[in-house]
């Protein structure tokens, strides 16, 4: 093939596109199984906790390996790392679409937390590769972590077709997609230097990596601003619906509609223009890739807090669509904040520590929101102690930008 066309898929943007495609394949094979509760439990009969459980176990398995799939990525070619575990993970997309009984699906989950775990850390850390020189970072994590809500919002696509088809069909397609798209990928997703490449062989042991990370006092501030914005995320996504529902007496379909539908647009918006802000600031001064999310955090607090004090519907809508809007500055950011406070050698070895924590610790916040809830403790109290501990996470990242230099 023409050398010229290997150079136009080196090129930032298109490296960013084709992530994107694979970011929304992530999602959407890992979440699609919600959709379709009812067709999986009438061909395999199962609990409501058993099948919570293939959520769940999918999450352990994800979060648990996340620090060390981040490490492989370090250690290795993040490309080859991307394209392994998107092949991978469609296989067993495709494999769980031949499950005839509970304990295969169970496998299958866990498999799929095992492939999955390798993509993210290795994709976020291959667009900062890219981007970094063209300080242009931030909006191409925006971009790409767009595309990952993108895969959630087609979630739907899975009850639909196993309405009209079957459960099995839709993994057995969306399987069969990402092994074409992983071909693909091999062909044309190449690294950003390949000499940061040849100097890999040089980099530090998985342990190694994580004591050089915790050195640094601002990794452990993002690392707790993280987690516990991993707690928000879970308290509110977790619970929006029923709050809307049990408080407005809404049908389920209607909050289910206010909580997500119209809650993923403005998340996408977020992600964006939280990545061009930070770029736009960073070129003055590095510290305003913390600034934003600090800023965007700061807004988005006290507008939980009046959505859990509203009595009109009217207006709740809005002021969570408000942080649904400025929250996701911190998501855009993540990452480029990671990439000046460690070098390319250890970057996706400390977004799989994040990971791995705001997995875990998401789990705790739906428990713990339905632990208040057994406890008779109002959702309205639950959102108010969202937003303080969103006012938490802004103390926690100011530590980390009086750690960056000017």
């Amino acid at each position: 093939m023409n050398k010229s066309v290997f150079r136009l898929f080196k090129n930032g943007w298109i490296v960013l596109a084709m992530l994107f495609i694979a970011g929304a394949l992530n999602y959407l094979d890992r979440t699609v199984i919600v959709t379709m509760r009812s067709s999986i439990i009438s061909s395999i009969p199962m609990t409501d906790a058993q099948f919570g459980l293939l959520t769940s176990i999918f999450l352990w398995v994800y979060g648990i390996l996340s620090p060390f799939a981040g490490f492989m990525a370090d250690r290795f070619k993040r490309s080859h790392v991307i394209v392994g575990s998107l092949f991978v993970w469609s296989v067993v997309t495709w494999l769980t679409g031949q499950a005839t009984t509970y304990n295969e699906l169970l496998v299958a989950r866990a498999l799929m937390g095992i492939s999955e775990a390798f993509y993210i850390p290795a994709a976020l850390a291959l667009i900062v590769d890219y981007h970094h020189k063209k300080g242009t970072q931030s909006l191409a994590t925006g971009i790409n972590l767009a595309g990952v809500i993108t895969g959630q919002c087609l979630g739907f696509i899975g009850g639909w077709l196993a309405e009209s088809h079957s459960w099995n069909y839709v993994f057995n397609i969306l399987g069969i997609i990402g092994i074409l798209y992983s071909v693909f990928l091999f062909f044309f997703l190449k690294e950003a230097d390949e000499q940061v490449v040849s100097e890999k062989k040089d980099n530090p042991a998985f342990t190694a990596s994580i004591k050089v990370l915790f050195k640094h006092k601002s990794f452990i501030f993002l690392m707790l601003a993280f987690g516990f914005m991993g707690v928000v995320a879970w308290m509110v996504t977790g619970w929006l619906p029923t709050y809307y529902m049990e408080k407005f007496n809404l049908s389920q379909k209607i909050s289910g509609l206010y909580a997500t539908t119209y809650l993923y647009p403005v998340s996408i918006i977020g992600l964006i223009l939280g990545g061009f802000l930070a770029d736009k600031w960073s070129v003055r001064n590095p510290r305003g890739r913390v600034m934003v999310p600090i800023i965007g955090l700061a807004i988005a607090a006290p507008f939980v807090f009046l959505a859990s004090q509203s009595d009109a519907l009217i207006l709740v809508i809005p002021f969570f669509l408000v942080y649904g809007l400025t929250k996701y500055f911190f998501d855009a950011n993540t990452m480029p904040i990671l990439s000046l406070i460690a070098d390319s050698r250890n970057r996706a070895t400390g977004y799989g520590i994040l990971n791995m924590l705001s997995t875990i610790v998401g789990g705790v916040g739906v428990y713990a929101a339905g632990w208040l809830r057994d406890a008779q403790v109002n959702l309205s109290i639950v959102f108010q102690v969202a937003a303080v501990i969103i006012l938490i996470c802004v103390g926690f990242l100011y530590v980390v930008k009086q750690q960056i230099k000017k």
